[in-house]
């Protein structure tokens, strides 16, 4: 069955961006060791594991590419040795999503013209698998027959201000698939709630889909910038010149993510509600949200860890250490050799702020 699946989508490719620094789950996420690359919810499997192993149930290995930093190439090859060396792409440096999407999609349609893409990142959370790989399906189905670029919302549960939302017209352009009308940035707490009684917001998960000719078509109309570095260079793309054309390419291109630089702007969006479980996993609550609790909804990720009075509260710890806690409410806990975090859950917004303090009054030392 899997290899009929496969044999369907032998024109589907997918990119896996993980070149994220993750520094809101600092200090175990480290620059040197993000996020995308740890067993953050304790499953045995780091993100980027889980995700490679989603996609592999849709195309065959080879199809799927990894899209990372420089310095992470190795990892992620120790951590996906499933995957030919060749599909893992580094970045000389980091531009946020539009250069990173077109660098693969230019490679890509070097490749293979007829080719389309499916762009994830690799530290989300997916629970229902086989209903997310059934949206995708849904989503290549449209974009095959439409000149499209296509986007899966999620169906809200509460006035998230974390994630970006979508907002989507009321008559559905064909079943499942509404016309985009508005993308918003993260909103404060009463637009969330606004967003949320409409009915016609979903969050922004951050996964497109679309036919890759169409997607570089999107970049000349709206990031030309952008799309004419790597239209000029796309011959050198996949022979040996590739890494040195890429160390010229992007100190031209602007920091600008794919959503503010093409899909705001494209008048060809659309967008899939659907709801399979899913969390961006960008903060130490959302990582309690999804990890196993005990009676007391505490979330414990470590062999030897004793609570007492302590609720609702997520620790992670080495699992050769002891760890006793008493009187802890909705806190973060979090140990590594050289760092240890202790902050109130409702303050995890601002560990960014703290990351920044550790790295002027220490260095880069512990970040």
């Amino acid at each position: 069955m899997q290899q009929e699946i496969h044999q369907k989508n032998k024109n589907t490719y997918i990119a896996i961006m993980a070149g994220g620094i993750g520094s809101r789950f600092w200090p175990l996420s480290r620059v040197n060791h993000p996020k995308q690359f740890l067993d953050i919810l304790g499953t045995g499997k780091t993100l980027i594991q889980h995700t490679f192993e989603r996609f592999a149930r849709l195309v065959p290995v080879e199809n799927i590419y990894v899209v990372t930093a420089n310095e992470y190439l190795n990892v992620t090859q120790e951590q996906l040795p499933q995957l030919p060396k060749e599909n893992i792409l580094g970045e000389p440096f980091r531009k946020n999503t539009a250069p990173c999407i077109a660098y693969i999609s230019f490679k890509l349609q070097e490749l293979n013209p007829n080719a389309s893409l499916i762009v994830a990142p690799a530290d989300h959370l997916i629970l229902n698998e086989d209903r997310f790989l059934e949206v995708c399906t849904e989503a290549l189905d449209f974009v095959h027959h439409f000149n499209s670029l296509v986007t899966i919302g999620i169906t809200p549960t509460y006035a998230n201000t974390g994630y970006g939302y979508i907002q989507h017209e009321g008559i559905e352009a064909i079943p499942s698939v509404y016309k985009v009308k508005t993308f918003t940035e993260k909103p404060n707490k009463e637009l969330a709630k606004t967003f949320l009684s409409s009915g016609d917001f979903l969050w922004n998960s951050g996964i497109f889909i679309w036919k890759i000719k169409n997607g570089i078509e999107a970049f000349h109309k709206h990031l030309p910038e952008v799309h004419e570095v790597f239209h000029s260079e796309k011959e050198k793309l996949n022979t040996k010149e590739e890494k040195q054309v890429l160390e010229q390419i992007y100190p031209q291109c602007p920091n600008i993510s794919i959503d503010f630089g093409v899909m705001e702007k494209a008048d060809n969006v659309y967008v899939i509600p659907a709801s399979f479980g899913w969390s961006d996993l960008g903060t130490w609550n959302s990582a309690w949200e999804n990890m196993d609790k005990d009676y007391f909804e505490n979330a414990v990720a470590g062999k030897n860890v004793i609570v007492f009075d302590t609720n609702k509260s997520v620790v992670h710890v080495p699992d050769e250490k002891l760890v006793v806690l008493q009187g802890l409410d909705d806190y973060i806990v979090v140990d590594t050799k050289d760092v240890l975090l202790i902050c109130h859950k409702e303050k995890e917004q601002e560990i960014k702020e703290y990351v920044a303090e550790v790295k002027r009054n220490k260095g880069e030392k512990f970040l």
